[in-house]
Order: C-alpha cells, then sequence, then structure tokens
C-alpha cells in the first residue's frame, strides 16, 4: 500500500493516549496512529442502525376452565426459593 508522509498536530491528550498504545502493545507509535485512524474512519462508514421493528400482541386468551393457576405459582416460588438459598450458599 503506498503511505504518504504528512505532518500532523495531536491534542496532548491524544498523543499520550496513543503512545501509552503503543508501549503498552509493544507497536510503534506510526502503526498504532494508522490503526486508529483507519478504525475511525471504518466506524464512520458504518451502516446507518436498523429501524427498531414493533411487535404486535397477540391474545392467547384466558385460562382454560379447570386450570389451577396458584400451583403453578405455588411452584415458581418454591423454584426461586431454591434458587435465592443455593446463591446464598455459593456466597459462604
Amino acid at each position: 500500500m503506498p503511505r504518504m508522509r504528512t505532518t500532523l498536530t495531536l491534542d496532548d491528550r491524544i498523543a499520550k493516549a496513543l503512545k501509552a498504545i503503543a508501549h503498552r502493545s509493544g507497536r510503534p507509535f506510526k502503526q498504532v496512529v494508522n490503526e486508529t485512524l483507519e478504525a475511525g474512519l471504518a466506524a464512520r462508514e458504518a451502516p446507518p442502525k436498523a429501524r427498531p421493528y414493533r411487535l404486535k400482541p397477540a391474545s392467547l386468551g384466558g385460562v382454560m376452565p379447570g386450570v389451577d393457576l396458584t400451583k403453578a405459582l405455588r411452584l415458581a416460588a418454591a423454584l426461586e426459593d431454591e434458587e435465592i438459598a443455593r446463591k446464598l450458599e455459593l456466597r459462604k
């Protein structure tokens, strides 16, 4: 890839951050600057955010005759209590 030599004036904060990245990664400063600029340009070219979708609710009907929901609620509560007890036991 052809290279162009140029002079940049960087804010002190940005220069320090780039130098820190170069130091931590063991890569040359020039490489870190180029990779950072490339990532910034790629982010600008990212596709626009997708439109949020709308979900149309559908009725599932009422409770069928003869079905006792209190049993299901008791079971759910018992399972939840067991899970809370298990998590508390793990903290010890």
